[in-house]
């Protein structure tokens, strides 16, 4: 009977378990994370007897946790490249929709301007027409501060949305060391894996995986290491590292994400990956830098264009025509590390040859070198670094400092700042300089074929420039200016002096004259922004290879598609995601039809044994009955 009876206690002890863990899957079915739990039996070791071998009953040998490693493993991992994507996309579709809009966008607002410079051509003495144009340079420098403005503000909610998710990340590492040490101390204490803390570690390892990308490597004491980056261990056993956000080598307000070791902080920016912070430094680093420097180079370039135009011509009061735009200057930054004393001198004299990219000058064996940034590609420098003979570089000048050593190393920003420090430099809309400050005239008597073409103003800055002069042919193919020496005539090739350039077309007769003199009263001419005008939507950046029009429309397209790409990466890893999180929930999620199936069945099962265990009670009390008569 006792073998009747201690088989029975066995079922009913491991029914009841059953029982019970189905309850506690029922109870956690809303729970995020929880995996259903399974009671693992094997059968007792069976007794022998003289005619075979006899069963003692069942045992729960362990509360199997019901999991996929593999199948989480890819639910996290679709998790990190979703979240990289939604905060990338994000971000980038603010910048489009500043860039791309028809009303306030970088094409609308420099139509805009393109539109009142051609009304002053039209109407160049109407006093209307220029302070329109006026106003709209005002509006296109404004809205030009206004994107820099915001970028700069994107660049600081950067910053604070970097260092809260790093902050989240090491609330999270402690948490899963923490974890860590009672997994251990439980594990060790019965021999079985402590599922409810599994499952709560499981969880935190899923969130830190929104933030960023991590690898997983699972010991035998049922602890977990977490490492991000290229291997930098977050958390080791019941011991977790912390990331910190510092400033930049040469940004105080770019900053950078270390990680703190014994030795000291190791800088882990370019490594980390995945994850909300993955997504933030990448746009950061691409997107956003990008959108800051061509928007600079645009400024650059529109500033540059007009005001070249402008000293060109002559204003409504006779006087020659002065800078229209002022743009922020080049961005000089030195890295902490310098040991050295001053910054190199930088200014931009070529503004088609400036580039959307920064630089980094560096001194090494006594020598002076010149890289991108971006690439670590060399950049070729003419000239030796000094005030008399500067480095010239992609538009650039550069007088180094001699107060540097061996290893100091400057950052080189030559557009970062420009649109933000783009604005009108005068208020009086006499002052746009609409007419040329010279005019051609031909000879009546003259009895050659040739006749004015464009005169235009090469160099406003010859003193000679508004001085009436005279050209002479002696012959179709000779000329002399003022009475100089004689000079040779090409057909199709301008004639070239005193600052100005005039074009003759047809063939010329010994004797004909043509002259060029001052335009004082030229209140109506409108030539010099006609030639803006024009020059607008013809190739100047980019060394002479893209005009301003054609600027704005690549870095609107660039902007449209990156955003473009990066919204249908999202939606398509959000798909993945999605996916990725129903195998999972399929594998370990709570089925309440299961779980009332089961129910039943465990309480079948425990009532079978129930009335074994009554049968074993009567049939003792029997076997007592009989002895005692």
């Amino acid at each position: 009977m006792a073998d009747l009876l201690s088989t029975a206690v066995s079922a009913l002890q491991t029914y009841r378990r059953g029982l019970d863990t189905t309850s506690h899957n029922i109870a956690n079915v809303g729970t995020a994370g929880y995996s259903r739990q399974r009671i693992e039996t094997a059968t007792r070791e069976a007794m022998p007897y003289g005619n075979g071998w006899v069963g003692t009953g069942v045992d729960v040998s362990t509360v199997r946790r019901v999991y996929d490693e593999f199948v989480t493993m890819q639910s996290r991992s679709s998790t990190t490249s979703y979240e990289e994507q939604a905060a990338y996309a994000s971000l980038a579709e603010r910048i489009n929709n500043l860039y791309a809009s028809s009303t306030t966008g970088l094409s609308a607002t420099l139509q805009k301007f393109s539109n009142a410079l051609q009304a002053v051509a039209n109407a160049p003495s109407s006093s209307s027409a220029r302070q329109v144009m006026l106003s709209e340079a005002n509006t296109l420098a404004a809205q030009m501060n206004s994107y820099a403005t915001t970028l700069n503000g994107i660049a600081s909610e950067l910053n604070q949305r970097v260092t809260s998710a790093t902050n989240e990340v090491n609330s999270l590492a402690t948490a899963i060391a923490d974890l860590n040490d009672k997994i251990v101390v439980a594990q060790n204490r019965t021999g079985q894996p402590p599922n409810d803390l599994l499952d709560q570690r499981d969880v935190l390892l899923d969130e830190l995986s929104a933030k960023v990308a991590v690898t997983t490597l699972r010991q035998d004491d049922g602890s977990i290491n977490v490492f991000i980056g290229t291997g930098q261990p977050l958390v080791l056993g019941r011991q977790a590292s912390k990331l910190v956000t510092g400033p930049d080598e040469f940004d105080a307000s770019r900053l950078q994400v270390s990680m703190q070791t014994t030795s000291g902080t190791v800088d882990v920016t370019k490594s980390l990956t995945g994850g909300e912070i993955g997504g933030l430094l990448q746009f950061r680093d691409g997107m956003l830098e990008g959108a800051r420097n061509s928007l600079g180079q645009l400024a650059v370039g529109i500033a540059a264009l007009v005001n070249e135009q402008q000293a060109q011509g002559m204003d409504l009061n006779g006087a020659m025509g002065k800078a229209l735009f002022a743009v922020g200057g080049v961005e000089t930054l030195r890295s902490a590390n310098n040991t050295g004393t001053g910054s190199p001198s930088v200014t931009r004299v070529d503004a088609t040859k400036i580039t959307t990219s920064n630089y980094r000058l560096e001194l090494a064996g006594g020598t002076w070198s010149l890289r991108n940034a971006d690439t670590g590609a060399a950049v070729a420098m003419t000239g030796s670094g000094t005030a008399a003979d500067p480095f010239v570089a992609d538009g650039l000048e550069i007088v180094v400092p001699a107060g540097a050593v061996d290893g100091d190393e400057f950052q080189i920003r030559p557009t970062q700042n420009a649109a933000i420090g783009m604005k009108v430099l005068f208020t009086d809309p006499s002052s746009l300089a609409a007419a040329l400050p010279v005019i051609a005239s031909t000879a009546s008597a003259n009895t050659g074929s040739g006749r004015l073409g464009e005169l235009s103003v090469v160099d406003p800055t010859n003193p000679g420039l508004r001085t009436t002069a005279s050209i002479v042919f002696s012959s179709p193919t000779s000329y002399s200016v003022d009475g100089g020496p004689a000079q040779t005539y090409v057909a199709g090739q301008p004639i070239v002096a005193n600052g100005w350039s005039l074009m003759i077309e047809g063939t010329p007769a010994a004797g004909d004259t043509f002259g060029v003199k001052d335009n004082s009263t030229g209140v109506g001419d409108n030539r010099n922004f006609l030639t803006l005008a024009d020059r607008l939507g013809k190739p100047y950046l980019d060394d002479g290879k893209t005009s301003l029009s054609g600027a704005i429309g690549r870095v609107v397209a660039d902007v449209g598609v990156q955003t473009r790409q990066a919204q249908v990466s999202r939606d398509a890893l959000a798909a993945v995601q999605q996916d990725a999180i129903a195998a999972k929930d399929s594998v370990s999620g709570v089925n309440l039809d299961e779980e009332a199936a089961n129910l039943i069945r465990y309480q079948q099962a425990y009532q079978a044994a129930a009335q074994v265990v009554q049968v074993a009670n009567e049939t003792f009390n029997t076997l007592l009955g009989a002895i005692a008569r």
